[in-house]
């Protein structure tokens, strides 16, 4: 398909090589899980992943002669490039064969992409290309947006919200209504499909309640293992994930190597469905952000911990006022305390992380440190 010329257009393409790139990213997830149930299934231990610098430049080459050149671009500029460069590399060792796989992916890749490129030129030459703006800035981020955007109706959809605002109507209040329905719809089906099942609490999810995720909804099965999977659970889509990790490098300038240890660090999707739920609220986050520069007592310790005290000093940063730093150094989280106070943890859970919490060194310390309250009148 013949690239269009002008800015919406060119926006429409790489919105469509953006969507073929996830499309790519959902079959090499796909395949890796295949490759380790086979394996695990023959030997009885699935083969641990290559090193991710090795796997790079080894996987780049191998997409760069295969793939048309704007999807291989969004694949390799995506935050997730190293973990897909680990799963092709995993893939190769396995025996299988790259030079017959990844022609049939990138079928599938140019497919989604000229689909998305007619439809958003489609909506582009009908004028209505706003009424996405208007969407993403009247609906909360989550499965039900998404959801409506990447329908195949959404064309039509654009076309009514389009004819509806000429008459007069205030579709704002529509769309807002209709996310309600629509919520309300997603939860019927997945209590219909989650029928019969009773979800344990995960660890992932146990250490990550506490002040760390105070007013965000974390699942119970939360599994911070699989980071597509992780993002997906939290409601954040990988275009929004790339923006994220995209606003914490501009944020952190000539630290760019820093940043990247944050977005790679196991902890970033929680990061990421903190900045979600800030843009919801219209918080500030980039001047949030700034405060990572401001207070970098985050170089302090290993390097290898780097990008987990990063996670810590965003979600300090992200949580107070902007342009507001810390003293003396970002907080160190007491996270079984933090669950022993979670509303979401079990009666059970919660009472064995009081007695963790209690039982800590420094515990007694600080309440015989409490002064004694005084007793009889006061003169």
């Amino acid at each position: 398909m013949a690239t269009p010329q002008g800015e919406p257009f060119a926006d429409a393409t790489d919105e469509a090589a953006q969507t073929a790139a996830m499309a790519v990213q959902l079959v090499l997830n796909i395949a890796d899980a295949a490759r380790r149930a086979a394996e695990q299934r023959r030997s009885g231990v699935a083969r641990a992943q290559p090193l991710a610098d090795v796997a790079i430049s080894e996987a780049a080459g191998d997409l760069k002669s295969t793939l048309p050149w704007d999807i291989a671009t969004a694949l390799m500029t995506s935050a997730d490039w190293p973990h897909m460069a680990q799963q092709l590399s995993a893939l190769k060792l396995a025996g299988v064969d790259l030079a017959d796989f990844l022609p049939r992916v990138g079928e599938i890749a140019v497919t989604v992409r000229d689909a998305v490129e007619a439809n958003l030129e489609r909506v582009a030459r009908e004028g209505t290309g706003e009424w996405e703006k208007v969407l993403r800035e009247t609906l909360p981020a989550g499965p039900v947006r998404e959801a409506i955007l990447s329908s195949p109706a959404w064309p039509d959809i654009v076309a009514t919200m389009a004819r509806l605002d000429e008459r007069g109507v205030d579709v704002r209040q529509i769309l807002a209504s209709a996310h309600d329905e629509g919520l309300g719809v997603d939860r019927a089906v997945g209590k219909v499909l989650a029928a019969g099942e009773a979800p344990t609490t995960s660890r992932d999810a146990m250490v990550s309640y506490g002040p760390m995720t105070t007013g965000l909804d974390i699942p119970k099965d939360l599994d911070l293992s699989d980071r597509a999977g992780a993002l997906g659970q939290l409601a954040i889509s990988p275009k929004e994930n790339e923006r994220f990790a995209r606003m914490v490098r501009e944020a952190m300038p000539g630290r760019e190597r820093e940043a990247d240890l944050m977005v790679m660090a196991r902890q970033w999707p929680l990061v990421a469905a903190r900045m979600a739920k800030m843009e919801s609220e219209g918080q500030p986050v980039k001047a949030h952000l700034a405060g990572l520069m401001k207070d970098t007592s985050w170089e302090h310790g290993p390097g290898s911990q780097i990008g987990s005290r990063l996670v810590q000093a965003a979600h300090d940063v992200l949580r107070r006022p902007s342009g507001g730093a810390p003293t003396g150094g970002w907080p160190r989280v007491d996270t079984a305390a933090a669950r022993s106070r979670s509303s979401t943890v079990s009666p059970a859970e919660s009472q064995s992380a009081k007695r963790l919490a209690h039982a800590e060194p420094g515990a007694a310390a600080r309440r015989q440190a409490a002064p004694a309250a005084k007793r009889g009148k006061a003169r």
